[in-house]
């Protein structure tokens, strides 16, 4: 038996001549879902999820403007694209329907080229927006894995990806890159699930031998996550390969001093070695703020970009909120 697999659409009209009339525009391309009030619209957006609802405004008892309130009120329904499909249209219409939630305006008679389009258009920055979310979880999910071979901890991944955050704000960041660096962080450390774990699990001190195993997980790191021209990928490419870059040059795997580190990789150093100061291991006990601070201080020009330390330390109260956040769990 064949399945069907058109998008499904739900089509709200109060006249069923207006229903039909979309019903011979559309049923080529999509499956088909009517109502024909906004009490029954809300049952089958919740019961069918629809991947789009075209909506009259005038409606008796709800009108479009109130079914379009309650979609996007109700978690189950609020990402579904909503198109007004009406016969007012005045500009004050056009602003009363995008206040109350949809994404689009068509005007009653409708042309079939145009309700295709914009349908078509909609429906595809759905999947863009679906494929963003798809491998923005791919990305946490390598870094959720690394965790697991690691001795760090995933509060660890979250505290210093929030700080990283910070960092990037206050050093004049876009609100999208900043975003970026949040969710592009917790792969800093991927790499290290190609350390073998008698290396990195290892309780007292590395021989040389075993540092020079494990200076080679930015590399390893960069390759797991591979090259990118752009986005977030690049970022968390850039992220794994030089977190342990230094300012001075003598850090690795590459010696890269000053601003030829890659800002990415200069925001997570700060971050990174914070939270690691700061918390407690098996094989070191954690240090107070205070210390820590003076340690950043003393590094800045050193180890660290000496312009993002007295950035950091003036964001220092929301370090500390978050660090209170997400604090070790205690076994």
């Amino acid at each position: 038996m064949m399945i069907d697999t058109r998008p499904v659409l739900l089509l709200v009209d109060d006249e069923p001549l207006n229903l039909q009339v979309l019903r011979q525009i559309l049923q080529e391309e999509y499956r088909l879902l009517f109502a024909k009030d906004g009490l029954k619209a809300l049952e089958l957006a919740t019961k069918e999820q629809p991947a789009l609802i075209l909506l009259d405004v005038m409606m008796p008892y709800l009108s479009g403007h109130d079914v379009c309130r309650r979609l996007k009120q109700n978690p189950l329904t609020m990402n579904i694209p909503v198109i007004f499909v009406t016969a007012l249209a005045e500009d004050v219409d056009e602003a009363q329907g995008f206040d109350a939630g949809a994404v689009d305006y068509i005007t009653k008679p409708v042309s079939p080229l145009v309700v295709r389009a914009r349908i078509r258009t909609h429906l595809a920055l759905v999947s863009i927006n679906e494929l963003k979310e798809t491998r923005l979880q791919i990305v946490q999910r390598l870094g959720m894995a690394a965790e697991y071979k690691d001795n760090e901890t995933g509060r660890h991944v979250i505290r210093m990806s929030h700080y990283s955050r910070i960092i990037a704000l206050a050093a004049g960041f876009s609100q999208a890159y900043a975003d970026d660096v949040l969710n592009a962080a917790p792969m800093h450390d991927i790499g290290k699930i190609g350390v073998p774990d008698s290396v990195l699990k290892k309780p007292g001190k590395f021989t040389e031998e075993e540092w020079v195993i494990m200076r080679k997980h930015p590399e390893i790191g960069a390759e797991i996550i591979g090259h990118h021209s752009s986005g977030l990928l690049r970022m968390a490419h850039l992220m794994a390969l030089t977190h342990h870059e230094k300012w001075n040059g003598t850090g690795y795997p590459y010696q890269l001093e000053g601003e030829d580190i890659p800002i990415e990789g200069r925001i997570v150093a700060v971050a990174d070695v914070f939270d690691a100061l700061t918390t407690a291991r098996p094989y070191k006990k954690a240090w107070t703020v205070s210390d820590a601070v003076s340690y950043l201080k003393q590094e800045a020009g050193q180890h660290f970009d000496p312009a993002l330390i007295p950035l950091f330390l003036e964001r220092l109260p929301e370090i500390i909120e978050i660090k209170e956040r997400w604090p070790e769990k205690i076994d």
